[in-house]
């Protein structure tokens, strides 16, 4: 018997696929991954009847990357309507990488290009307030071209399928909600998507990537000189100044031009920042071949760090909003949204390392694209983990009314010898991530997503084994 609040049946239960049996069955088959997402798809469905019919499902033509993308969209933006708060929408791309497929020949080239796969754009949407997940809202699987290294500059332009567009093609699928803000990084700083998101009355928040030319102000007199951003923004005093815990990092980071990518590692600190802002109109580019004109009207906010210890980089943003600023408060504010954007790394974290969305061995696209969409909405429920005992009310609210009875008595009598149907959230998380490998020490972060994760994987095992002691108990009795 389905659930009607089980994940499946909330995000796909309303799913058009052109049968309403391929709809229940998509909705049971969701929920058999949420129970065990990690692992291949064998290790997914341990009854090879399920995952036959899991492919029969994924092998049909109704059951297609958009019809799976549409029902958890629908259910997705029916959440943020009913949010009162500010709701952001993340933007950002990672590579998927199916080299090894051998009859998947057609993929473009990521990486140095050696690789084949999808550049995948991904739009999930987060409450301001906590950077909880509400959903993914759009997803774009882009396969780059071989473009010729002599390809002008016009050319690129005129050409559909260029990744600067991915911006604008994230946008265009969602409505225009009054609560919500487009968050990017500095790939989107492009003067042809930041017209966009003026010309269609979005909100954003863009960390700008180039020193512009800008007028000072927005009622600036015809006679006034045009500056640089950045330049311009340096040569303000702070407003303020605020903190932020910065978390240690390791990445592979591109060079400028043509130099190489090189490792760079971030230590865990406090960083003392400075914040300023300003209003600002700043021109489209001059560029030959470009085809954009005019100018836009938004508030710059620089955020730098005062004091960078020896060998670490510099922590410097400047970021573009149609957000007023026109308060330290505000100022702040746009801060705050922008640093929610590791609620997207996180998630690129999940659909790679956690529900493994790499690993699929499909012929053709037309059968790994839906399962990529599915996998990438089911990795939220490893968020949804971490975020349920950070809420305010983890200390009081009973875990039974976030998990089974049955996944709290087989933790409780792991943890304490004995079962606790009392538990609130805030216990079972924090006995769930003493089982994943954290030590529940005050000195300790509080435990991310992979910690839970790994605990979440010892605890089905263990609850399946206390599930069948529960059944041989009663094996006999009438």
């Amino acid at each position: 018997m389905l659930q009607a609040n089980s994940f499946g049946a909330i995000n796909f239960g309303h799913a058009k696929l052109g049968d309403r049996r391929r709809t229940k069955r998509l909705v049971e088959l969701v929920d058999q991954i949420v129970a065990r997402p990690g692992g291949t798809l064998p290790q997914k469905f341990r009854n090879p009847a399920d995952l036959r019919a899991f492919y029969r499902l994924m092998n049909c033509d109704q059951v297609t990357h958009e019809a799976i993308l549409a029902a958890h969209r629908q259910a997705t933006i029916s959440k943020i309507s009913q949010t009162p708060e500010r709701v952001l929408i993340i933007h950002d791309s990672t590579e998927l990488d199916f080299t090894e497929h051998k009859s998947l020949e057609e993929l473009g080239p990521i990486g140095c290009g050696t690789r084949r796969g999808y550049i995948t754009q991904n739009s999930l949407a987060v409450r301001a307030t906590n950077g909880e997940p509400v959903g993914l809202v759009h997803q774009i699987l882009h396969r780059r071209e071989n473009v010729s290294k002599d390809e002008s500059r016009s050319e690129r332009y005129r050409r559909e399928n260029r990744e600067s567009l991915l911006w604008v093609k994230s946008c265009q699928a969602l409505p225009n909600q009054p609560n919500c803000v487009d968050v990017c990084d500095r790939g989107a700083d492009n003067f042809e998507f930041i017209q966009y998101e003026v010309s269609n009355d979005r909100k954003f928040v863009i960390r700008s990537a180039q020193n512009r030319r800008m007028f000072v102000g927005h009622d600036h007199a015809e006679e006034a000189p045009v500056e640089k951003l950045r330049d311009y923004m340096e040569s303000l005093e702070a407003a303020t100044t605020a903190e932020l815990e910065l978390t240690s990092k390791s990445e592979l980071k591109r060079g400028r031009g043509k130099q190489p990518k090189k490792q760079v590692t971030r230590l865990e600190r406090k960083a003392k920042l400075a914040v300023s802002y300003a209003p600002v109109e700043i021109l489209a580019s001059r560029t030959a071949g470009s085809k954009f004109t005019g100018s836009v009207k938004v508030w710059c906010v620089r955020i730098w760090e005062l004091e960078t210890p020896k060998g670490q980089e510099k922590l410097e943003w400047l970021l573009l909003t149609n957000e007023p600023v026109d308060t330290v408060e505000k100022a702040l504010e746009i801060k705050g949204w922008y640093e929610l954007r590791w609620v997207i790394e996180e998630y690129h974290k999940g659909i790679k390392t956690g529900v493994r969305v790499e690993s699929p061995q499909f012929t053709t696209e037309e059968r790994l694209q839906p399962c990529i969409a599915l996998l990438s909405i089911t990795a939220l429920t490893l968020l949804q983990i971490r975020d349920a005992s950070r809420q305010p009310d983890a200390k009081t609210r009973l875990a039974t009314e976030v998990v089974s009875s049955a996944l709290v008595e087989a933790l409780s009598l792991w943890r304490h010898k004995r079962v606790c149907p009392d538990w609130t959230v805030h216990d079972f998380y924090l006995a769930l991530a003493r089982l994943g490998g954290h030590q529940n020490r005050r000195s300790d972060h509080p435990p991310g997503w992979q910690v839970l994760w790994e605990g979440w994987k010892e605890l089905l095992p263990m609850w399946i084994g206390y599930q069948a002691a529960l059944a041989k108990q009663t094996c006999g009795k009438t």
